[in-house]
């Protein structure tokens, strides 16, 4: 897979390289299916594009170019600030729509970036206005991810206090990709992990790979509370599907995942839609409603999307609800936001997400088992689209890996 220069399917994971950035092998902008189908559709016309999104309402305002942005969130309800993630360890405050000089936190010491790997994600506490805890996920100097409880400085709310880290968890991959590395609070104010299944081409770690494995951390999302709890650096509920299990990881909420690169709530009705790197044939956008995903099993390595990847039991696999396959040009699914924003009424509801490799922005309605109305929104293409993010008032946002922060605005 490529690194993260050359984009890599990053972080994103894609298959095997992880290195450099390269991407040298995915495609640009193959041709695709129709659009509204469930594969990515071949790009419209820069006329076409224009008019599509004007009858949508909806244009890409600058925030800023950064240093290989790979995050934004910022606290629930904060009107002025968002917080933006750099993969080199570094997060910057945005206040007002100006970019503060000074970082938020810098743990470009204990980070080790490049590839796959590094500072990927922050998470606000629900409570932060009242504890300031923060949580983040990160690759340290060995090689192992993980999730680090921070919390604001006393002093002003632009600046962390740097020595309150407190580890939370720790999982080792295997290589240098496949970290997963989004955390993200739920509904029920518990944290969810995204981990990839420890790197390598078939998920060839352990007899049936790591994704399969209940005993494994590795290819799962994890829900915690990442309170210290009884002595234990965080607690596990009791409600989580296979606490109590022998020989199952209770951390353990969701498994069967190759790179849950991006994955989110809808900030309105709870559902959850995670968008999980393929390998070599098939990008797959997988969508739960609230609470549904519970114990689901997503079907990696037995499955890679729909399609028979190993002759293996995958009890109850769950097929995605969209597929991008790698002919159209697609290389690496990049998840993004069940748009809520009230001024964007044309996107009200819908999904919108897009791949590392084509760049092109698309939106989908989700439900329970299928997608429809999946289209470009012709917009510009983005290079090296690394992610999207969703701030404290729910207006979504879109990077790329080479600098540029986009916001979806009214247009």
């Amino acid at each position: 897979m490529a690194s993260w220069v050359v984009v890599t399917r990053f972080v994103l994971a894609c298959s095997l390289i992880a290195v450099a950035l390269a991407l040298g092998a995915c495609a640009g902008d193959g041709a695709g299916n129709a659009e509204d189908s469930g594969t990515a559709s071949a790009a419209t016309t820069s006329t076409s594009s224009a008019k599509a999104a004007a009858s949508r309402g909806v244009k890409l305002a600058s925030v800023g170019t950064f240093d290989s942005p790979v995050f934004v969130t910022a606290p629930r309800g904060e009107r002025r600030r968002i917080f933006v993630v750099e993969q080199g360890g570094t997060i910057r405050v945005v206040r007002a729509g100006k970019p503060r000089p000074k970082p938020f936190l810098d743990l470009r010491s204990r980070v080790t970036a490049g590839g796959e790997q590094g500072l990927l994600s922050m998470a606000f506490a629900p409570d932060y206005a009242r504890t300031r805890r923060f949580y983040v996920n990160y690759t340290g100097r060995d090689g192992v991810q993980r999730v680090v409880e921070y919390r604001r400085s006393r002093s002003g709310a632009e600046r962390a206090d740097a020595g309150s880290a407190r580890l939370v968890l720790r999982y080792d991959p295997f290589e240098a990709n496949h970290n997963g590395g989004l955390i993200a609070f739920g509904p029920d104010k518990l944290l969810y992990i995204g981990t990839g299944d420890g790197g390598g081409a078939d998920d060839m770690h352990g007899t049936r790979g790591n994704a399969q494995d209940l005993g494994r951390l590795e290819g799962k999302l994890l829900r915690i509370d990442p309170r210290s709890s009884g002595g234990r650096p965080y607690g596990v509920p009791s409600s989580n599907p296979f606490a109590g299990r022998n020989g199952a990881r209770p951390e353990i909420y969701s498994y069967g995942l190759r790179n849950p690169w991006r994955f989110s709530f809808d900030r309105t009705t709870g559902d959850l839609t995670i968008g999980d790197v393929g390998q070599g044939a098939i990008e797959e956008i997988d969508f739960a409603r609230k609470g549904e995903a519970s114990g689901a099993n997503y079907g990696w390595r037995p499955f890679e999307g729909r399609r028979r990847n190993f002759d293996e039991p995958a009890p109850g696999a769950v097929p995605p609800v969209l597929e991008l396959t790698h002919d159209a040009g697609n290389c690496s699914v990049t998840g993004g936001y069940v748009v809520r924003d009230p001024s964007l009424p044309g996107l009200a509801g819908r999904y919108v997400y897009g791949d590392f490799c084509r760049g092109e922005l698309r939106a989908a309605r989700l439900s329970a088992g299928s997608a429809s109305g999946d289209r470009s929104l012709g917009l510009r293409r983005i290079d090296s689209l690394a992610s999207f993010g969703e701030d404290g008032l729910g207006r979504v946002y879109v990077m790329s890996l080479s600098g540029p922060v986009y916001r979806f605005a009214a247009g």
